[in-house]
């Protein structure tokens, strides 16, 4: 065994305390094969044929598709550039803003963000290996919960080597099966004669936005062992471009199966994809999508055992967590998330999409706090033992943020559009379109800015001191 590999194969010493810079390691290039990979599986193409389903002609499906990930992906890419310089996970880094006990809120909702795509996660991968091994649908529901709670005890070192490997594998998936659906499927037909329909357009616009937006939990997760001295430019760019690009075309491949499929594609998203190859590869195929999808779901799972940490340690002030407990919290989201998935599985397409819409409303304005503190309040300067400690400068609550918070909440709700469960009152004023997300970005991230500033006109005191 070489070193690298037995590295990777070594448990994760750290956790939810900040990495050392004797510890700090790799190129931010590696960003982009993990984030490449996350993105290139069937739950992407899942998202893209859900840009159809209001009844959007399928070129402006395609051009929601590219232009909801460039601005989508533009926050979730800010916040891969706080890894390497604060070398601690997204969620513990929003104490600076919500306070030691504040930060609770966005925790708990992002804890539940994670264990939805974990468990729809688990559907799409159970469906998989059920396919190879002939067990059980919910049994291989477990076992690939399962395999993904362990990649995620080991962690970081092995999650970016199988990013790697996970990344190739979908370029070589994906490129033959967008081969077959060009070369097999009348695309010519489902893309004359185009016709905008743009309240629909907006509805499918914010949903690609949200699959790059719901990201932002993740990034700092995946970056913090880079080196401090990273450029804030480069880790943004390889985020970027691996997020952007594996997005765009898994979605893409997705919203012209269901254009060209409907019914046979919707809620059998696996058994088409296999079905386009050739008789001979269901196997590998099979094999390949349950690969693909692995990646993010190992994700799901290591920042969700992060997440709860850090909620749970706030009350309690510790930083560095035992393996013993680190295999407690993951052993705890994944039978959690294997539980959930065994019981929504039925209802899959629908109650994901009702899922994503949920997520937008509440992590858009956390994301517009977190992104304006970093770069315009305390442009990248924070005392990282006081994240730590209630009794610290950033206290218990920052009422500032946590009444950004809510007005960005509260903003949206005229505006929301979730088709069968919520219609704000001004929705249909605009056709339905749902433009709450860009009110939950900018509203928040204005109010925060400005509280801020008086605060500490009022204190004449800056408090964005960094150890």
């Amino acid at each position: 065994m070489t070193e690298s590999v037995r590295a990777a194969a070594t448990i994760e010493a750290r956790s939810i305390d900040p990495v050392p810079e004797a510890e700090r390691h790799g190129r931010p290039r590696s960003l982009f094969t993990l984030w490449f990979a996350a993105n290139m599986q069937v739950t992407a193409a899942v998202t893209g044929a859900l840009t159809l389903l209001s009844g959007l002609h399928p070129v402006w499906g395609l051009v929601a598709i590219a232009l909801g990930n460039v601005l989508g992906g533009v926050p979730m890419a800010l916040h891969a550039a706080q890894g390497p310089k604060l070398g601690v996970p997204q969620m513990i880094q929003s104490r600076a803003q919500f306070g030691v006990y504040g930060a609770v809120l966005p925790l708990v909702l992002v804890v539940i963000m994670y264990l939805g795509f974990f468990a729809s996660g688990n559907v799409l991968g159970g469906q998989a290996i059920s396919g190879i091994s002939g067990l059980p649908i919910d049994v291989s529901i477990v076992l690939y919960a399962v395999l993904s709670g362990v990649f995620a005890v080991i962690g970081y070192r092995l999650i970016h080597r199988f990013g790697w490997v996970a990344s190739a594998l979908s370029v070589v998936v994906f490129v033959y099966l967008s081969i077959r659906l060009i070369t097999t499927q009348d695309l010519g037909a489902v893309l004359a004669a185009p016709r905008l329909d743009f309240p629909k357009f907006l509805l499918a616009l914010s949903l690609t936005a949200s699959w790059q937006l719901t990201f932002g939990p993740y990034v700092a997760d995946t970056s913090r062992y880079l080196p401090s001295a990273t450029s804030v430019r480069a880790t943004f760019w390889w985020t970027y471009g691996g997020t952007v690009l594996g997005a765009v075309w898994a979605m893409s491949f997705g919203a012209l199966a269901y254009a060209v499929a409907g019914n046979a594609f919707k809620g059998k998203e696996v058994a088409y994809l296999v079905g386009l190859g050739h008789a001979g590869l269901v196997v590998p195929l099979l094999l390949s999508i349950a690969l693909g999808k692995f990646t993010v779901n190992v994700l799901n799972i290591y920042g969700g055992y992060m997440s709860v940490a850090t909620t749970f340690t706030a009350f309690t002030r510790r930083a560095a967590l035992s393996p013993a407990v680190r295999i407690g919290y993951v052993a705890a989201i994944a039978v959690l998330g294997a539980v959930i998935a065994i019981l929504g599985r039925g209802e899959f397409l629908k109650n994901f999409v009702l899922f994503l819409e949920f997520l937008l409303y509440f992590l858009t304005p956390w994301s517009a706090i977190n992104l304006i503190d970093f770069y315009a309040v305390r442009k990248e300067r924070y005392d990282l033992a006081a994240i730590y400690d209630p009794d610290g400068i950033y206290g218990r609550w920052g009422i500032s943020a946590l009444m950004a918070y809510a007005v960005g909440v509260l903003v949206q709700i005229p505006f929301a559009n979730v088709p069968g469960v919520f219609t704000g009152f001004l929705a249909p004023l605009l056709g339905g379109a749902d433009i709450a997300w860009l009110l939950g970005l900018t509203v928040p991230a204005a109010l925060y800015l400005v509280f801020s500033r008086r605060q500490a006109t009022r204190s004449g005191v800056s408090s964005v001191q960094r150890t």
